[in-house]
């Protein structure tokens, strides 16, 4: 009887050892560094697969406590997407937080995108839908039918914004995020601004995707605004060089020349009249509402001033638009010749 005793606290001991043990184990730090601190399950991933990527991407070295803690939380449907584990998440969160679907919702940012291939190029690079699949979605009149979109005018209800979309989601689930702040966007003031313009939501952003091109003066806006559409009203083409540079898909073209014209589009305003078919690029919110609020003007030309300040020169006539355009020429042409000399210089 004195030998039990006398074992009991070692027995004890060597219980409460392995009971931290095993807490530890369990709660303590498991996982190692991430190369980007995500985790990416994908679409179909079985359980004997994640446990492999688990290893394979070192962030376990081992599955065989991942396989007790998830026997116990009863872990047994993989649900993809991108979770977020930082170094050091124990097993029992690293389980808990994937038998939940706790993923980090992607924060997809849009600025200035041109073509919806590039669109879907970065679509590709941010979410588990590739690329090829996205622009199958955007190019499909039949897929946009139901947000009374086509191919050309697709672009415009993707604003500039931020927005939280699952990493597993489908292109179509991911354009209903823009369509949702594009409808927001559009409110019954806007609306009542826009056909008072004379203008349909699809051509308001339209017209700001060529003024976003044109200039980056937030002054300017409104004026250029008002010149288009007094253009329009008089049924002048709009000769807007962004919509040429659209239509031969080189945005990388300083100067317009002759040749450019001749592309035959219906992106080419010097070729046809009234608004292109769809937006050139997605314009910020603030020029949307600089065509909306376009004041009454009688401008139907405008040139870059000649003091290159980012600010433009608007007239009413073709005679004076002449004449600021070739100061504005040669003002150009003096600034080539001299950054020539300087290349050239020894």
């Amino acid at each position: 009887m004195a030998n039990k005793k006398k074992k009991f606290p070692y027995i004890l001991l060597i219980l409460l050892v392995l009971l931290g043990f095993i807490t530890f184990k369990f709660l303590g730090p498991a996982t190692h560094q991430t190369e980007k601190g995500f985790l990416y399950v994908k679409t179909g991933t079985t359980m004997e697969q994640l446990k492999q990527q688990l290893v394979e991407k070192n962030i376990l070295s081992g599955i065989s406590w991942f396989n007790l803690a998830s026997k116990a939380l009863g872990y047994k449907v993989v649900k993809p997407g991108k979770y977020r584990v930082a170094a050091g998440t124990a097993i029992v969160s690293l389980v808990r937080m994937l038998k939940n679907g706790n993923q980090t919702p992607v924060d997809f940012v849009v600025t200035k995108i041109r073509t919806r291939e590039a669109l879907a190029g970065r679509i590709g690079r941010a979410f588990e839908c590739d690329s090829s699949e996205t622009i199958r979605f955007l190019g499909s009149n039949d897929s946009l039918g139901v947000y009374n979109l086509d191919s050309n005018t697709v672009m415009a209800a993707v604003l500039p914004l931020s927005y939280e979309i699952r990493w597993n989601t489908t292109p179509r689930a991911i354009f209903d995020k823009f369509f949702d702040a594009y409808k927001k966007f559009w409110t019954p003031g806007r609306q009542q601004k826009a056909a008072a313009q004379g203008l349909t939501q699809l051509q308001v952003i339209t017209l700001a995707s060529i003024i976003d091109e044109e200039t980056n003066k937030a002054a300017d806006k409104p004026k250029i605004a008002s010149t288009y559409m007094n253009r329009i009203a008089k049924g002048m083409p709009l000769q807007a060089d962004p919509t040429v540079k659209f239509a031969l898909k080189d945005f990388g073209i300083k100067r317009i020349l002759f040749g450019h014209l001749a592309v035959a589009s219906p992106y080419n305003t010097y070729k046809n009249k009234g608004l292109p078919p769809g937006p050139i690029c997605t314009p910020q919110q603030a020029t949307i509402d600089s065509v909306l609020n376009a004041p009454k003007t009688d401008y139907l030309y405008f040139v870059a001033s000649s003091n290159f300040d980012g600010s433009h020169i608007f007239t009413s006539n073709y005679q004076d638009h002449t004449k600021y355009a070739k100061l504005y020429q040669q003002a150009l042409d003096t600034q080539i010749r001299k950054r020539d000399s300087l290349r050239a210089a020894p």
